[in-house]
C-alpha cells in the first residue's frame, strides 16, 4: 500500500512537469511563470518552500525537546512574521519594482537597483555557496523517515528524491513547481492535522499528554516543575532567537522573495497574504506543537547516539502503516517543494547573474533556459553528494546546516533588499558591508565556533544576530558613504508613481 501511494504520487509530479513544458520556453516563463501566477498557487508555493523536512524532522524535534510545548511560538512567529508581515511589507513593492527593473532574480535586482555589476555578481556567488548546505539538509531529514517506513538505504532516498525533482523542474520550470507545490501543500495541511491527532491519541489524548509532559523533569535544562508544558518554556531567550531566525529569515531568502516576483496582480497579493498566513499557522504551528511532546517518547530515542533528528521518527514509528505512508508523503512533499525552489533560485541566479554577465552577454533566451536546466542537474548532484558526506561526518543535526545557510543568506540580503524597496538613501557600499559581514560571520561560526561568545556559538543564534545586525548596518553605513546616483534612484522609484486605473469602489475615499 505504501509503495503504491508513492508511485501514484511520483507519477502525478512528473506528469505535471511534462504538461507545463509549454510555459517554460523562455527565461520569463521558466523562472517566473510569465509573472501570471495566481494567489493560491503563489501562497502555497511560498508555504511549501518555507517548510520542509528541516522543519518537520529537524527543528520540530530539536526545539520541541529543548523548549517543550513553548516551541509552538516558533510556528506562530512563522505565520505572523514570516508570512503575514513578509507579504504585507515586501509583496506589493517587490512585485512592482522588480517588474519595473526587469529583474528575475535577487542579484539582478541589486544590479539594476544600484547600477552595479559587481554587486550583482557578488550576490549570485553568496546565493550559490550558501544554498547548497541548506539543500543537503533536506535529504537528511527525509532519509530517516524513509528508513523507518521502508528500510531503504539512505543513498537510495537521496537519488530517488533528486532524480524526480530534477525531472519535473527541468521540464516545466516555475509553473510546474507552483502547481506541484499546491498539491504538496494540500497533502501537508491534511497530513499534519491527522498525524497530530494520532500521536496525541497514542498518549491518551491532548489533556493527558499535556499532564504527562508537565511531570517531565530535566535538571540539566531546568529545575522548575512543569517547565516543558509552560507558556514560554525553560529558555525564553534562546527560543526568541529561534523565532527570529525561522521567521524573519524568509524576508531575505532569494527562493522565498522570488515568489513575489511571479504573482499576477494586486488582488492576488491580498488573497495570497491570507492564504499563506493560514497555511503557515497550520503547518508550522502544527509541526512545532507536535515536537513539543517529544519528551514523552524519551524511552524510544537515544539523543546522545542518534541526535535530535531521531525524535520525530520515534514519535511516528508506532502509527499504523497507512498513517506512516501519509507521513512519508507529507515530508517528501515538503522536501521536494523546497528543493525545487532552491534549485530554481540557484540555477537562474548562476545563469542570468554570473555566466551571462561575465562570459556570454549575448546569450539567447533559448540558451539561457538550456543553461538553467543543465545547472539544475549540477546543483542537485552537488547537494546530493554533500548530503552523503554530511551524513557520515560530525555535523549530524539538520538545524546546524539550516542555521548557517539561513543566517548567511538572510543576513546578507534582508536589510539591503528591504531598505532598497522603501528608501532612496541606501548606498551600494552599505549593501557590500552587509553582504560581507553576514557571510564572513557565518563561515567563521562554522570553523571557529568555540571562540565565539556563548550566546553566538549556536548557528541559530548567530544567524538571527546577523539578520538583526544588517538592519542597523545598512542605514548607518549609508550615512557615511557616497550617496547613490539620484538619476538611478529616481528611475527605480518612478514605478511607484505610475498612474493606474482602479474601480470606483476602490477610489471612494480619494
Amino acid at each position: 500500500m505504501k509503495l503504491v501511494l508513492l508511485i501514484i504520487y511520483f507519477a502525478v509530479l512528473v506528469g505535471i512537469g511534462l504538461y507545463c513544458r509549454k510555459h517554460s520556453t523562455d527565461v520569463n516563463g521558466f523562472v517566473l511563470g510569465g509573472r501570471s501566477v495566481g494567489p493560491w498557487l503563489t501562497a502555497f508555493a511560498y508555504g511549501t518552500s518555507y517548510f520542509s523536512a528541516v522543519v518537520f524532522v529537524g527543528y520540530a524535534g530539536q526545539f520541541g525537546w529543548k523548549y517543550g510545548i513553548a516551541a509552538t511560538w516558533a510556528g506562530i512567529g512563522n505565520a505572523i512574521i514570516g508570512s503575514l508581515l513578509a507579504w504585507a511589507i515586501l509583496g506589493r513593492r517587490t512585485r512592482i519594482m522588480t517588474q519595473h527593473l526587469n529583474s528575475a532574480t535577487m542579484p539582478q535586482f541589486f544590479g539594476e537597483r544600484f547600477g552595479s555589476r559587481s554587486l550583482k555578481i557578488g550576490a549570485s556567488v553568496i546565493i550559490f555557496i550558501f544554498l547548497i548546505p541548506y539543500t543537503a539538509s533536506l535529504y537528511n531529514g527525509l532519509s530517516r523517515l524513509f528508513g523507518m517506513a521502508f528500510n531503504i538505504d539512505y543513498s537510495v532516498c537521496i537519488i530517488l528524491m533528486a532524480v524526480l525533482t530534477a525531472i519535473y523542474v527541468i521540464a516545466g520550470g516555475y509553473m510546474a513547481t507552483a502547481i506541484n507545490d499546491f498539491i504538496q501543500g494540500i497533502i501537508m495541511l491534511g497530513g499534519i492535522v491527522t498525524i497530530i491527532a494520532a500521536v496525541l491519541k497514542s498518549k491518551g489524548g491532548f489533556m493527558t499528554a499535556l499532564d504527562s509532559l508537565a511531570k517531565v523533569t530535566d535538571e540539566a535544562v531546568s529545575s522548575t516543575p512543569g517547565t516543558f508544558s509552560s507558556f514560554f518554556g525553560p529558555d525564553p531567550l534562546n527560543l526568541l532567537f529561534v523565532v527570529i531566525l525561522t521567521s524573519l529569515g524568509t524576508w531575505g531568502l532569494p527562493q522565498m522573495v522570488q515568489k513575489f516576483y511571479a504573482i499576477k496582480n494586486e488582488a492576488s497579493i491580498k488573497k495570497g497574504t491570507i492564504i499563506s498566513t493560514l497555511f503557515a499557522l497550520v503547518v508550522a504551528g502544527g509541526c512545532y506543537f507536535l515536537g513539543g511532546f517529544g519528551r514523552l517518547f524519551s524511552d524510544q530515542v537515544d539523543i546522545a547516539a542518534d541526535g535530535f533528528d531521531a525524535i520525530i521518527p520515534a514519535m511516528l514509528s508506532g502509527l499504523s502503516p497507512l498513517l506512516i505512508s501519509l507521513v512519508v508523503i507529507l515530508v517528501l512533499s515538503a522536501s521536494m517543494s523546497t528543493l525545487s525552489s532552491l534549485v530554481m533560485a540557484s540555477s537562474s541566479t548562476l545563469t542570468i547573474d554570473f555566466i551571462k554577465e561575465l562570459f556570454r552577454k549575448d546569450m539567447s533566451e533559448k540558451k539561457q533556459v538550456l543553461c538553467m536546466r543543465a545547472l539544475i542537474v549540477v546543483f542537485i548532484a552537488i547537494s546530493s553528494v554533500l548530503a552523503l558526506i554530511q551524513y557520515k561526518s560530525a555535523v549530524t543535526f539538520i538545524a546546524q546546516l539550516m542555521g548557517v545557510s539561513w543566517g548567511a543568506l538572510a543576513g546578507s540580503f534582508l536589510a539591503p533588499f528591504l531598505y532598497s524597496l522603501y528608501s532612496r538613501r541606501v548606498t551600494r557600499a552599505s549593501c557590500w558591508v552587509c553582504f560581507l559581514f553576514s557571510s564572513v560571520l557565518m563561515v567563521a561560526n562554522i570553523f571557529f565556533r568555540p571562540s565565539f561568545p556563548e550566546i553566538m556559538q549556536s548557528p541559530i543564534n548567530c544567524g538571527a544576530i546577523a539578520m538583526l545586525a544588517g538592519l542597523v548596518i545598512v542605514p548607518i553605513v549609508s550615512l557615511f558613504t557616497p550617496k547613490p546616483d539620484q538619476n538611478l534612484v529616481n528611475s527605480a522609484f518612478a514605478c511607484y508613481e505610475k498612474k493606474t486605473e482602479v474601480a470606483q469602489k476602490t477610489a471612494l475615499n480619494n
